[in-house]
């Protein structure tokens, strides 16, 4: 039994003399720009994309969006969609039982912030359960260019 296992070692030992070598595949070359690709990054103020509590969000609804590429450099925001959705608690009228309902409002931004009146509405009527959407944010990166960077998404707490 012993000898059994002593040439069943010496033999799964030397398989992998007998295997071939080959040399290793060369990968393509990549241009320089692909290497340095854009990312950037979205915040609201000094908050990213996260769960908030509603007074931090009452403190930052004045203020404007900020993106930073990954060297932080800063540009500027020249365009946003803005997304509402309030949650409630309500009654299914057939089935008499609870159910949640969202209703969706929001408004396209030609600017870096809210406007005054929904920065208002926003503080009037904040509650936890209700989710801000930030998307299809616009920057202006060179001066024929301007690049579609990463949405953000708070929800109440």
């Amino acid at each position: 039994m012993m000898r059994k296992l002593f040439l069943i070692a010496c033999f799964a030992g030397s398989i992998p003399a007998f295997a071939q070598n080959k040399p290793p595949v060369k990968q393509p070359a990549t241009p320089a720009a692909a290497k340095t690709a854009l990312r950037f990054r979205t915040t609201w103020s000094n908050f990213l994309s996260d769960s908030i509590p509603r007074p931090n969000i009452l403190k930052i609804a004045d203020s404007p969006l900020v993106v930073w590429d990954q060297k932080n450099n800063k540009y500027p925001v020249i365009a946003f969609e803005f997304t509402y959705e309030s949650r409630e608690v309500g009654i299914n009228d057939t089935t008499n039982k609870p159910v949640i309902y969202s209703d969706f409002t929001g408004e396209v931004f030609k600017t870096d912030r809210l406007s005054p009146l929904w920065s208002k509405h926003v503080k009037e009527t904040l509650k936890p359960g209700d989710v801000l959407y930030f998307n299809n944010i616009i920057v202006k990166y060179a001066e024929d260019k301007l690049y579609r960077v990463p949405p953000l998404k708070f929800f109440v707490r």
